[in-house]
């Protein structure tokens, strides 16, 4: 079997709703850095967790440039690829990322750690924040005096006033939120 990234997707998605502690919600193809990059799929714990899967004919060399937009807007992120692919990843895949290798036998698509995601010390408060819509940006401020300000000031204001724990617990929330107001559509 080809390990593309529906299978490969597949089993991640098994996997992460079948582990001791599960994602309080899990959504897929998520815009981020104003839309620069799109996250294959986001664990939403206390935090968000980005999985970036490279299937077997998929260039890993593009975590390069996505990881740069996954690096400002995550402080998890871990690479999901396969055989053929794994020993570039390590190389190419800074060291705080996790990498997991997935690999077919007997009918499964197993997924095994190479190495564990560890926190990103690149996240940027400020980029991070624009992965959420405006009207979630404002429901974290207390004033609603901001309304007809620009995300990118919003964005601002909010950043300068938390600190990186407790802003991407906030921006988790803000997803979360919006995840449980489309499947509950």
């Amino acid at each position: 079997m080809i390990l593309n990234d529906k299978e490969i997707r597949s089993a991640l998605l098994k996997k992460l709703k079948n582990q001791a502690t599960q994602p309080k919600a899990i959504i897929e193809e998520l815009r981020v850095h104003n839309g620069n990059a799109i996250a294959d799929v986001v664990a939403l714990y206390n935090e968000a967790h980005c999985y970036e899967i490279k299937g077997i004919n998929d260039k890993v060399d593009r975590i390069q440039v996505q990881g740069s937009y996954y690096n400002s807007a995550f402080r998890k992120i871990t690479l999901v690829t396969t055989e053929n692919h794994i020993k570039k990843a390590l190389n190419i895949a800074p060291d705080y990322w996790g990498v997991i290798l997935a690999s077919f036998s007997r009918g499964n698509v197993y997924l095994s750690y190479e190495r564990g995601a560890k926190l990103n010390p690149d996240f940027n408060k400020e980029l991070a924040l624009l992965t959420l819509w405006k009207s979630e940006m404002l429901s974290l401020l207390e004033e609603s005096k901001h309304k007809r300000k620009p995300r990118d000031f919003l964005a601002q204001l909010i950043s300068s006033a938390q600190k990186k724990t407790e802003l991407s617990n906030n921006i988790c929330g803000q997803l979360l939120g919006r995840h449980s107001m489309h499947t509950a559509k």
